[in-house]
């Protein structure tokens, strides 16, 4: 088991405080690790947010995705690492308002559509940000009807029933476009990563 004592915590190398939280989820480690970069973070949120406010929110925001992303990663440089997977929080964040999503919606929606995240060390963001523009182009991609009830169903969250409302289109068809249009982007991202 790792170990690492209230001591020697504040002088761990980033490595072992990464180690030490994979292995025992100690959100402290994680916190002191986070903490020697945070201006690192928050200049990068500024930079591309342009905002206080949402760059202090922003910051809070990668803190709890970190929680969940960094055991699934084999980071060998942190800070370069953090930098990053902050610019690319920051790029979705700023898509999401583009399209009226939510930063969490994106993430849900690539879930949903089978998307899964390369591990390439360091690269895991710039990953994340090449699939979400494979993503915006396959659904630019889709035939009218499977691109417009993709679109209500996934982006907008909209039920069947309102989808078929919206659209005009009976239930039965509303399914089988959503059906059809999520594996036509399921091939479509699936060529694009080839």
């Amino acid at each position: 088991m790792f170990f690492i004592n209230k001591k020697s915590k504040e002088t761990a190398t980033d490595g072992q405080l990464i180690e030490g939280f994979k292995k025992n989820e100690d959100l402290e480690l994680l916190g002191i690790l986070f903490n020697r970069y945070i201006h690192l973070v928050y200049g990068v949120c500024m930079k591309y947010l342009k905002n206080r406010d949402d760059s202090q929110d922003a910051v809070m925001q990668i803190f709890e995705k970190l929680i969940g992303d960094v055991p699934r990663f084999d980071i060998k440089n942190f800070k370069s690492w953090l930098h990053v997977y902050s610019r690319n929080f920051c790029l979705m964040k700023l898509r999401a308002a583009k399209s009226g999503l939510s930063v969490k919606q994106i993430d849900e929606m690539n879930k949903d559509m089978e998307f899964q995240l390369a591990s390439h060390h360091d690269e895991e963001p710039l990953v994340l940000e090449k699939n979400l523009q494979a993503l915006e182009k396959c659904i630019e991609l889709l035939q009218s009807a499977q691109k417009l009830c993709v679109q209500l169903f996934f982006l907008k969250q909209k039920p069947y029933k309102e989808v078929a409302e919206e659209t005009g289109f009976d239930i039965k068809k509303v399914k089988s476009y959503i059906q059809n249009g999520k594996r036509n982007l399921k091939i479509c991202l699936e060529q694009n990563r080839a």
